[in-house]
């Protein structure tokens, strides 16, 4: 482990002991159980993505689709349950599917014809907010609680809510690809220096291609779980969630400059920015003031992150 890495991690595990232990002085109902499964589902819906997000920041590039990609994914996934007919099996994998393919479109635009990101998906961001509520008139979807997959996605098993193992694997799965595959090898190269990272006799376009893909199929798998969690799907949904993922990203230790990250970082930001999020809300700040700490910490953490890579030398190419 980096040095640099291991410092952040450090100073994470230090922040949100500090965190916890204020919050648990302080914000009433912090400690109650109904909260702490609530942080859990509330971690999950950020971090199933930001698994993901991961690799893509760490390849120098963006995606602020997320949002409107997990809203649209919920009706997606509440529609092939009633208007369709699916078995919940079947709508998952659909509206996997799905995920894959918007995914795979931007991945396309930016590997073979070269539209940035963040064009890329900002554009994406508008077309799925805009289906997400032209087909359901804004309404919610509502699906059948009484299905045995959908019960349980939004129960718990062995004590913890399901997103939260989902999450959980997500992690695991994602930090071994990250670390122990070729494919992660890659992503880190592409990140760091695309241009010997091809002179390397890696195939840069399918690298990219792919970390688009993967974000997609997450979304729509965190749109399920926000769909079984609510019971419905909702094109209104998960406003501002992209944010969250990005913040908890860049939180972690992952450099936007690309080529510098970890899972470990990753999840830590995400444990950080929940409780962060929880607390401001239980202890009554005002909605308008946490959108200003939430910037905040991003504009920092992006600050750390480049005073960071500086000190190390690290440097990219486009």
């Amino acid at each position: 482990m980096r040095s640099g890495t291991g410092l952040n991690i450090i100073g994470l595990l230090v922040a949100i002991a500090l965190l916890y232990i204020v919050l648990s002085a302080t914000a009433t109902g912090f400690t109650s159980t109904a909260n702490q499964f609530g942080m859990l589902r509330d971690a999950a819906m950020i971090g199933v993505v930001a698994t993901g997000m991961t690799l893509v920041i760490i390849a120098g590039e963006i995606d602020v689709s997320i949002g409107p990609a997990v809203a649209l994914s919920s009706v997606i996934f509440a529609k092939a349950m009633t208007a369709w007919g699916l078995p919940a099996i079947i709508a998952i994998l659909v509206t996997l599917l799905f995920g894959g393919l918007w995914g795979s479109v931007v991945g396309y635009l930016r590997a073979r014809i070269g539209v940035p990101s963040f064009i890329g998906t900002l554009g994406l961001w508008n077309i799925l907010g805009g289906l997400a509520l032209f087909t359901t008139d804004a309404l919610p979807v509502p699906i059948p609680l009484t299905d045995p997959t959908v019960d349980l996605l939004s129960s718990k098993v062995l004590g913890l809510p399901t997103p939260a193992w989902v999450m959980l694997l997500a992690f695991v799965v994602f930090g071994f690809v990250s670390t122990r595959t070729a494919y992660g090898r890659s992503v880190f190269a592409v990140g760091g220096n695309s241009s010997s990272a091809r002179l390397a006799g890696i195939n840069v376009a399918k690298i990219r291609t792919l970390i688009f893909v993967t974000t997609g199929m997450l979304s729509a798998l965190s749109g399920v779980l926000l769909a079984a969690r609510l019971g419905s799907g909702n094109g209104g949904a998960a406003k501002g969630l992209e944010f969250s993922i990005i913040a908890a990203v860049v939180v972690g230790g992952t450099a936007m400059t690309g080529g510098r990250g970890s899972l470990l970082g990753t999840f830590l930001g995400v444990i950080f920015i929940t409780l962060l999020g929880n607390g401001l809300v239980l202890l009554g700040v005002n909605s308008f003031l946490q959108q200003v700490v939430s910037g905040a910490i991003i504009v920092i953490a992006v600050l750390l992150n480049v005073l960071m890579s500086r000190r190390g030398g690290h440097a990219t190419t486009d």
